[in-house]
């Protein structure tokens, strides 16, 4: 008994003898197929399905094969179909085109049986690896995401219960203090731990949107909310950001996200009395700046070589037995290149460190 296909294939040309020639080999070959003798029934047949191959010929009146597959890969329903391109002409530049458009793979007419059924079958593997592969990666970020937050709030009843031991540690005998201090220390770093990981979690879900913002607003709404440990520690926390808008096109969200692990970091490695500026300057030759600069111990040779890895532990150590996971950095400079921007440190920032990020000056004009 000959088994179902499993894989729908669309085959798009204008010539009706190619679309028997071709149909028949793939039907032959156990693939269920689709036919589209132009650009228009092509789309008509995708919304009524989505294959899993498009067999596409470039040389199509009126809407030919590059306009077709662009607008494939314009469709996010349609991004990740496999397209071979099918076609007489075999200049290099036409190949070249076909491929900068989205296709996989170029096969020129009069094609080979044996090599049109190779390419078909491998790109079709592919596909099946890539979306095995998608597949895997939601499931491992569903089940991470899921234990991470069951742990953090674990962690967070954990944190509570230590706290109340700790406010009545006089009536807990001596013996016991200690070891309540050891659980909430330990808490705290691991509840810390959670919270960047999660927070790494979102940066590398995120979908980046570019919208006109004010780095300056977004810099003050930092500064203000980390005024708190700052004042806790000591340290001087300063804003310097010029009158006049400093309007980027990003993402609000990513934006605040990279300031508030530059700035916290700044303050978790600032010894107390130290002092942490955050400058924002107008734009120069289509990027804004933002340094965040602190007076903390700085960073070894060997520490810019790891500086952005995830869970790269670096020489310094927090001046107030804060947590420290090894995650902020390289959720930062995720985030900065996702907007089109950069993010670098200062090679000579004195007694300290100096992180400067730029970001993509938005369309508007403004005084500069």
């Amino acid at each position: 008994m000959t088994p179902p296909p499993t894989e729908t294939i669309l085959v798009v040309d204008d010539q009706e003898e190619n679309l028997r020639g071709v149909g028949n080999v793939l039907t032959m070959m156990r693939y269920e197929v689709m036919l589209a003798n132009s650009a228009e029934e092509a789309f008509k047949q995708l919304f009524k399905r989505t294959p899993d191959l498009i067999l596409l010929d470039v040389m199509m009146p009126e809407i030919d094969g590059l306009a077709v597959c662009r607008r494939i890969k314009a469709n996010i329903q349609w991004a990740n179909i496999p397209v071979i391109f099918l076609s007489a002409d075999d200049d290099k530049n036409i190949v070249v085109q076909a491929l900068e458009t989205g296709g996989v793979d170029y096969v020129t007419k009069p094609f080979n049986r044996a090599e049109l059924v190779s390419r078909v079958r491998t790109q079709l593997a592919l596909k099946q690896a890539r979306d095995r592969l998608h597949a895997l990666a939601e499931d491992k970020d569903e089940i991470l995401g899921i234990l991470a937050h069951d742990l953090k709030n674990s962690l967070a009843g954990m944190k509570l219960s230590a706290g109340l031991l700790q406010s009545r540690k006089t009536e807990l005998p001596p013996r016991c203090v200690p070891l309540v201090e050891n659980i909430m220390s330990a808490t705290e770093r691991m509840l810390a731990f959670m919270q960047e990981f999660l927070a790494n979690q979102r940066a590398e879900q995120l979908q980046i949107k570019h919208v006109t913002i004010n780095l300056g607003d977004v810099a003050a709404h930092v500064v203000a909310n980390h005024q708190p440990a700052a004042h806790a520690k000591t340290i001087t926390l300063t804003l310097h950001a010029p009158k006049v808008p400093v309007l980027i096109e990003a993402d609000p969200e990513g934006v605040m996200q990279a300031l508030e692990n530059l700035v916290s970091n700044a303050i978790k490695f600032s010894s107390e009395g130290g002092e942490v500026a955050v400058t924002v300057h107008r734009p120069m030759a289509g990027m804004a700046k933002c340094h965040v600069r602190d007076t903390g111990p700085g960073f070894t040779e060997e520490d810019r070589t790891k500086l952005f890895r995830r869970y790269g532990r670096l020489s310094a150590q927090p001046t107030g037995d804060e947590p420290s996971t090894g995650l902020g950095l390289s959720i930062v400079k995720r985030l900065i290149d996702a907007m089109g921007g950069s993010i670098a440190l200062a090679e000579d920032a004195g007694k300290g460190a100096e992180f400067i990020i730029a970001l993509p000056m938005a369309n508007s004009k403004i005084d500069t």
